[in-house]
């Protein structure tokens, strides 16, 4: 199953950033650039560094400067997440573009790529829910609080996975099609943000 594919791919750029835990460490993708798997651990690795930005620019004696600083690698860090979403539709449009498409196939509401962004911030989750359920240092409430949050969470990846495998597998029956729409975004665009065009 696909699901199965990414799961274990995001997984491996979660652990592998969590080595240095560090959002300044540098990337290097393991996969070849020509495979599917490339895209998957590059788009988990940005949504990884996204999460600990998220988590450093809520210090409340975080410096306004830094915050500032913080908050532009996280609006490019936004637009990086969308290009990789729509580079992982790419493959899809063109792994699935003999098929032929049944008379009343319907559309689905989000495109395989953008179900598969939410499975990578899904296993985010897990990851770092099952951290707080172990903590050597958290109270037994505290531990037991989060182990129930874990296991709706491990609820919500066998949901989401069956969701998307069967996405895929409808969309290469023909019995559901892609139809993709780029993002677009307004706040980066020197020409549609109305601050950044007045500059």
């Amino acid at each position: 199953m696909f699901s199965d594919f990414a799961f274990k791919i995001f997984n491996e750029s979660i652990d592998k950033y969590h080595i240095l835990d560090d959002v300044y460490q540098p990337f290097e993708n393991p996969y070849p650039k020509d495979e599917i798997a490339h895209l998957l651990y590059r788009k988990n690795w940005i949504d990884t560094v996204q999460w600990h930005y998220e988590d450093i620019i809520r210090d409340p004696n975080i410096d306004p400067a830094s915050a500032l600083v913080l908050k532009r690698k996280i609006d490019a860090s936004n637009q990086d997440r969308t290009d990789l979403v729509e580079y992982i539709d790419s493959y899809f449009l063109g792994k699935f573009q003999s098929v032929q498409v049944k008379e009343g196939a319907t559309i689905n509401t989000e495109s395989p790529a953008w179900a598969i962004d939410r499975l990578s911030i899904l296993a985010l989750k897990v990851y770092h829910m099952q951290e707080e359920a172990t903590r050597t240092d958290a109270s037994v409430e505290h531990k037991q609080k989060c182990q129930v949050k874990l296991d709706v969470l491990l609820e919500q990846k066998k949901d989401l996975s069956t969701a998307v495998d069967q996405l895929l597998a409808d969309i290469e029956a023909g019995t559901k099609y892609m139809k993709v729409y780029k993002q677009m975004k307004m706040y980066n665009d020197d020409e549609l943000n109305p601050v950044l065009r007045g500059k």
